[in-house]
């Protein structure tokens, strides 16, 4: 196929329908309770909804959301030190336009810059540099944040700083890994799972090889799925099929873009400005060993926690809030208690609601749901 609405056509999708149906009906686990496979990706989850996939699929076959949205997993904690950073006296700080709204423990960025901070929305972090070229007497913070997708252009714009002799710029670095993130969910006693669609865009940096230990050790299949409609349909077919036949192998259905190695030059990038933390917090899942980066001793002169004095507090998240079940799988988005009332994207009370790869956004944008007022029981 080559044009996106070959990958949106009616026709095509009742057929991989009557196929998922037909795996269901091999499968004798169906018959006493669903098969839970996670869409790891928040890129997808906003595709089940934007397409109403989760309608189509059988009773027998339930999607649980997973913690595959950066914005989302980011503690309190860290969106309290960007505020602190962009109230700084001299500093310009500059982040990805989704990362504004989420709420801090008393603000968020959108209310630093309100409040007159130096706060600016760019596309991509050589924007952020050409801002440091243009402003030599400003310091320009990046809020660096994302799975390996975001990476490489983050470590590639450090090294044109340094190529170009540039030392008013610096990094916030909040970039995650997902293998230890997906390896935490595996081991969860919490959580039960048959399968996984795999990241896309992830997975074009990091090839297939990194998701071995999940057939391997959990026996659990996981296919990496492309984010159109037909690729959602078809890579729950695949991973249905897998669990029919007994089998648990890393299958790539988004080929036309994941190559197997994945990108070597964006992991080199990676590889060289980059190397891994000891723990990160994550918002809901708590603390994850090696699954964060930090700048390298060799670019320290471009690290903002080096740099600047970072409060580091850990917050909690407000009690009536219930974002790390809702991360974890445990909750869909829609039995949150605050949901749709107290918690809107107007109003947003966790980074679910905010972020445009959050479930709690998706559920409210596409999901159709019954919405109290707001202040019942809240």
């Amino acid at each position: 196929m080559k044009y996106v609405d070959e990958f949106r056509d009616p026709a095509k999708a009742r057929a991989l329908i009557g196929e998922i149906n037909a795996q269901v009906a091999r499968i004798e686990t169906c018959k006493s309770r669903p098969l839970a496979i996670m869409e790891v990706c928040g890129g997808h989850t906003h595709a089940i909804f934007k397409y109403g996939i989760e309608q189509m699929l059988p009773d027998a076959v339930e999607l649980v959301h997973g913690p595959g949205c950066p914005v989302c997993v980011l503690p309190m904690g860290r969106v309290d030190d960007c505020v602190a950073l962009a109230e700084t006296p001299g500093v310009i700080f500059t982040t990805f336009g989704d990362a504004m709204r989420v709420p801090g423990s008393k603000k968020s960025l959108m209310q630093a810059k309100a409040d007159g901070a130096d706060i600016r929305m760019v596309y991509s972090p050589l924007d952020a540099l050409a801002i440091a070229r243009s402003n030599p007497d400003k310091e320009v913070i990046f809020f660096g944040l994302g799975f390996e997708t975001t990476m490489p252009s983050t470590a590639l714009t450090i090294l044109q700083a340094e190529a170009e002799g540039i030392r008013n710029f610096s990094l916030f670095c909040n970039h995650i890994t997902i293998i230890p993130t997906m390896e935490a969910i595996c081991s969860s006693p919490d959580l039960k799972l048959d399968g996984f669609l795999g990241p896309g865009h992830v997975s074009m940096v990091i090839g297939e090889a990194p998701y071995r230990f999940i057939a391997e050790r959990y026996k659990r299949p996981l296919v990496i799925s492309g984010f159109e409609p037909l690729d959602v349909l078809h890579s729950i077919a695949m991973v249905l099929k897998q669990i029919a036949e007994g089998r648990a192998e890393i299958e790539n259905q988004y080929s036309r873009i994941v190559p197997k190695n994945g990108n070597e030059q964006a992991q080199a990038a990676i590889s060289r400005v980059f190397e891994l933390r000891e723990f990160f917090e994550w918002r809901g899942l708590g603390s994850i060993d090696h699954s964060g980066v930090r700048i390298r001793d060799a670019y320290a002169h471009y690290d903002a926690e080096r740099k600047f004095a970072v409060p580091a507090l850990k917050i909690a998240d407000p009690a009536a809030c219930q974002c790390g079940d809702v991360l974890k799988g445990l909750l869909k988005p829609q039995d949150c208690k605050v949901f749709g009332r107290a918690c809107t994207p107007e109003t947003p009370l966790g980074a679910l609601m905010v972020s445009s790869e959050g479930a709690c956004a998706a559920y409210y944008q596409y999901g159709d749901l019954d919405r109290e007022p707001v202040g019942e029981d809240a």
